[in-house]
């Protein structure tokens, strides 16, 4: 199990697009992909293949979410979700 904790760069947060290409992207995999995020004190955590889920979660710009992979091909799929945050989900 690999954990890492991302801060959202792009401008509007993830909406729904930014939303469908993380879904997009971690589908590709066979780990089990989850993403948290603090609100309030609470926890709220949801399936990161669940484009519904991403998009409850509201991350605006300049929050963090935990996003935690289980499985065969976990390394891989952090690397390619990594670089979706990282290129801003090619919004700017």
């Amino acid at each position: 199990m690999i954990e890492k904790v991302f801060v959202v760069r792009n401008k509007l947060g993830l909406h729904a697009r930014p939303a469908s290409l993380f879904v997009q992207t971690a589908s590709r995999h066979r780990c089990k992909v989850t993403v948290s995020k603090d609100q309030s004190g609470e926890e709220i955590v949801v399936n990161g293949k669940s484009v519904m889920g991403i998009m409850m979660l509201a991350a605006a710009c300049g929050e963090q979410v935990k996003v935690i992979l289980d499985g065969a091909d976990e390394k891989d799929a952090l690397k390619r979700l990594e670089d979706l945050f990282v290129r801003k989900f090619d919004e700017e």
